[in-house]
């Protein structure tokens, strides 16, 4: 997309963020230019991604966050494309879910888009999430959950599901703006993300691990996990950008596996660690399909590589003793 011989420039909004880190690092890897947005580039919780190679000629932080439409357009200006990856996920309850999480998804994406349109850029790939996929009460039980599906918004404000309502309002927001606008969209929308960490504060997909591993919990929920590595969502980011034939949303999932097999596996590869002792029986299985990406060439980890990169990561940060 960059004029011959001229190396394309990027933005990544929360680019200090675990699946963003990633994609900064396979961005700069590939030669692109990286503009990221960080609330604070001084941060060390930043400070990895001046570490990544390339990052020194290659990468500019900015500093501005999602409500800051002036700082997004100094950021984003200049820039051939632009990967929304900026969400706030907390670790526990949320006091005040309107300003704290529906706020900075809905009117963050609007401001997002309004300055890539500004700045004319070429394409946008917007990180959703499965939570704007199947929170759906109704959903036929045997039916798989591909792009098709929805979560149900009054469903997700009745149960007070705020972060999956969030991601589903600012989701159909961009996709109703691609129509309404010039700016070609795509998004993407990833399971539970797991796999090694870049950045130094551990983030809140990363605690499902972490909590099997040394939670010492005497009993868990036996659930569906829909999981995901977090190399393969950047790849995947990457092919929605890359490839002229994206459009639309699409579903980003490698595997389904209930809680208590994934301790199961745990065990098998690490038999020295606290795991839960019983699981108790959870409702609902969960199907779903990722054949869309996968037509574009997408392909997934196996589970065990996984388990491994990110235990090994676990060890290096100190979160396992």
């Amino acid at each position: 997309m960059a004029e011959a011989g001229e190396k394309e420039r990027v933005c990544v909004t929360g680019a200090g963020g675990y699946v963003a880190s990633w994609l900064v690092k396979f961005l700069l890897s590939k030669g692109y230019i990286v503009h990221g947005t960080v609330r604070d580039p001084c941060d060390e919780k930043n400070a990895h991604l001046k570490k990544l190679e390339n990052a020194s000629g290659n990468l500019q932080l900015f500093k501005t966050d999602l409500l800051d439409y002036e700082g997004l357009c100094a950021a984003i200006a200049g820039c051939t494309g632009v990967f929304h990856v900026a969400c706030p996920v907390p670790p526990g309850s949320v006091p005040n879910p309107e300003v704290q999480l529906i706020e900075p998804a809905v009117t963050g994406t609007r401001n997002v888009l309004n300055a890539c349109m500004k700045a004319k850029v070429k394409k946008v790939v917007v990180v959703s999430s499965l939570g704007a996929v199947a929170v759906t009460p109704n959903w036929p039980k045997d039916q798989v959950m591909d792009e098709e599906c929805w979560s149900d918004k009054d469903f997700c404000k009745t149960t007070e599901n705020w972060y999956c309502l969030g991601k589903t309002i600012a989701e159909q927001e961009a996709l109703e703006y691609a129509k309404r606008s010039e700016l070609n969209i795509v998004t993407v929308c990833p399971c539970i993300v797991i796999g090694p960490m870049l950045q130094s504060t551990m983030n809140a997909s990363s605690l499902l691990l972490l909590s099997l591993l040394k939670g010492g919990h005497e009993s868990m929920e036996d659930k569906a996990q829909p999981v995901v590595d977090v190399r393969d969502v950047a790849e995947a980011l990457l092919l929605g950008y890359e490839k002229p034939e994206v459009e639309g949303r699409y579903l980003c999932s490698s595997y389904v596996i209930r809680t208590s097999a994934l301790v199961e596996k745990l065990k098998s590869m690490y038999p020295d660690y606290n795991y839960p002792k019983n699981f108790t029986e959870a409702k609902g299985d969960m199907k779903l399909s990722s054949e869309k990406l996968q037509n574009l060439g997408w392909k997934y980890r196996a589970l065990e590589d996984t388990i491994a990169d990110t235990v090994k990561s676990y060890k290096e940060s100190g979160f396992l003793g």
